[in-house]
């Protein structure tokens, strides 16, 4: 039997990238999958790849710095399923890149508006239905860069450290009401966003490369096994952990 048969998840930023690879996941396993995004085409795509391996899914289009958007994904969601077992809080973007410094209150505040904000307005509604239902499951998708500091990328940096933060409160505030809460901390991966980071220069991307033990690039995949891990009983007993999906960058 698939480990979440009968479940429901749902996943933000769910239309490429690593949010895509983990809707892909979780519906491999059985569950039901909410397909969150912002972008109507890509999230649609995303559904419909659920679709075709004959499991179910439905798209919500959100925007996750909105409150009442997202209060409407998750009302949304359990109208469709009646429950929500799992969800990851995936979407981000990279902002721009600037030191702390030259950056721009604007690039601070839309970095911050999405990657943080958005993982809390996220939680504030799932807790809301999980407590009201007693159990379910977190995942947050922090970064490395909310582990160690990132040069260079100060708006970003600040943001992936308050979702571990965030995370680790929210697990001790809720894990007498049977929620747990983790995050992943990917290094770079195998998606559009690491050309944010690298330039497309590829002697940027070899000095990154060459800080992982792996020496390689991680892929979405990889990230989507993680967080389907955490959600399941075989994670039953943890909770408030950042798990490092990163090839060994933080082993230094």
């Amino acid at each position: 039997m698939a480990r979440f048969e009968g479940k429901v998840a749902l996943v933000t930023g769910a239309g490429s990238g690593i949010g895509k690879a983990i809707s892909l996941a979780f519906a491999n396993e059985g569950s039901r999958v909410v397909v969150a995004d912002v972008d109507l085409t890509t999230g649609e795509e995303t559904a419909h790849a659920i679709t075709k391996i004959g499991a179910e899914a439905i798209f919500v289009k959100a925007d996750v710095g909105k409150g009442e958007q997202v209060k409407a994904m998750v009302r949304k969601a359990v109208a469709a399923y009646g429950h929500l077992d799992c969800a990851c809080n995936n979407a981000g973007i990279a902002g721009a890149m600037a030191r702390v410094a030259d950056c721009t209150e604007e690039n601070w505040d839309r970095t911050i508006g999405i990657n943080l904000k958005g993982v809390w307005l996220c939680m504030k509604y799932e807790i809301l239905q999980m407590l009201n239902q007693g159990h379910g499951v977190i995942v947050n998708t922090s970064s490395a860069a909310g582990l160690v500091g990132l040069q260079g990328w100060s708006p970003y940096v600040a943001s992936k450290h308050g979702v571990i933060g965030l995370t680790r409160s929210a697990a001790l505030e809720y894990a007498q009401a049977n929620i747990r809460v983790n995050a992943v901390c990917p290094s770079i991966i195998k998606t559009g966003m690491a050309e944010c980071f690298t330039g497309g220069d590829q002697r940027v991307e070899a000095y990154i490369l060459g800080q992982q033990a792996l020496r390689r690039m991680g892929t979405p995949e990889e990230v989507a096994a993680a967080v389907v891990w955490l959600c399941s009983e075989e994670a039953s007993f943890v909770t408030g952990h950042a798990l490092a999906v990163d090839g060994g960058l933080l082993a230094h």
